[in-house]
């Protein structure tokens, strides 16, 4: 019986964000899984997964900041942003030099505003983005505010098609995508994405990320639990509340219990021996009332 936690999957370029869901729902014999920050078909890298219960705490989850390494090419602009699309345009880029992009780079670090591109998954009216610009009615989402924590430049090859390799920390909900097409656009010939990889999701970096192939060999073997990380993994930033035992059965059936914290929402509960049971919500009376309960017969929800 497959059980509750997390995965680290590497991501190959060709698959969406929901195959690799797919394909780790048919390896484990589980319907209940989920991802963390969708990744465009064309780019690979660092995919979160969920399995079983745990899914109820994606949502929780700290150091949701991201990483990439992107490849910006100079002087074609595309309709989707990247190497995927129909060119638009197409201009020389030899005027453009290390030191005017690294003053480019430097301008888009901090708080800007991006509005989810023509091609993406975002929706405007109910319907999806890609929907509509496949149908010949291509729009922009709302612009709404993003951080760029980072943006280092790693190699620059000038030319009438000049390449940058580029690294970028950023916040969940910010397209790289964009952020190529809104450099070529201030060095004035255009650019699109050639290609994205994630590097690191959170505290999730591609080292410690499994391929499919290996995941796929490991559930061959009957080993496919034995490489979900716990369900609290990525809670570490929440405050935590130890119960005994007689409390920790209280709480697994939804009842409350009391407890003492600082924190009143959310905060992590744990029973004897360190087991996780879910997260609670400490009232000024000093109950703690169970909001996710990952065991047990109760099973409220936030």
């Amino acid at each position: 019986m497959p059980g509750d936690g997390f995965l680290s999957l590497l991501k190959p370029p060709g698959m969406t964000s929901h195959d690799v869901v797919a394909f780790v729902r048919s390896r484990l014999g589980i319907r209940r899984v989920g991802h963390l920050g969708t990744l465009d078909p064309a780019a690979a890298g660092v995919l979160p997964a969920a399995v079983g219960r745990a899914t109820r705490l994606f949502r929780f989850a700290g150091g949701r900041d991201k990483a990439y390494r992107a490849e910006v090419v100079f002087g074609i602009e595309t309709d989707t942003l990247d190497a995927e699309g129909r060119v638009l345009g197409r201009r020389d880029s030899g005027d453009l030099t290390e030191a005017r992009l690294g003053e480019l780079l430097r301008e888009l670090v901090g708080e800007i505003d991006q509005a989810p591109p023509a091609f993406s998954a975002a929706r405007v009216g109910g319907r999806r983005l890609y929907e509509l610009a496949r149908r010949g009615d291509p729009q922009e989402g709302r612009p709404k505010r993003v951080r760029i924590g980072e943006l280092e430049l790693v190699e620059f090859v000038p030319g009438e098609r000049a390449r940058a390799l580029i690294d970028v920390v950023c916040e969940a909900g910010t397209y790289v995508r964009v952020l190529a097409a809104d450099l070529g656009r201030a060095a004035g010939c255009g650019a699109y994405l050639g290609f994205l990889v994630r590097t690191r999701v959170g505290r999730v970096a591609l080292p410690q990320s499994l391929t499919l192939e290996e995941f796929e060999a490991a559930c061959g073997r009957g080993e496919g639990n034995t490489l979900l990380l716990p369900p609290d993994w990525p809670l570490d930033h929440l405050p935590a509340v130890m119960l005994d035992e007689r409390a920790a059965g209280a709480f697994l059936q939804g009842s409350r219990v009391r407890a003492t914290s600082s924190a009143a929402w959310p905060v992590r509960a744990y029973g004897p021996g360190d087991s996780f049971l879910g997260l609670g919500e400490v009232t000024a009376e000093s109950q703690m009332r169970p909001r996710v309960v990952l065991a047990g017969q109760g099973s409220p929800e936030a």
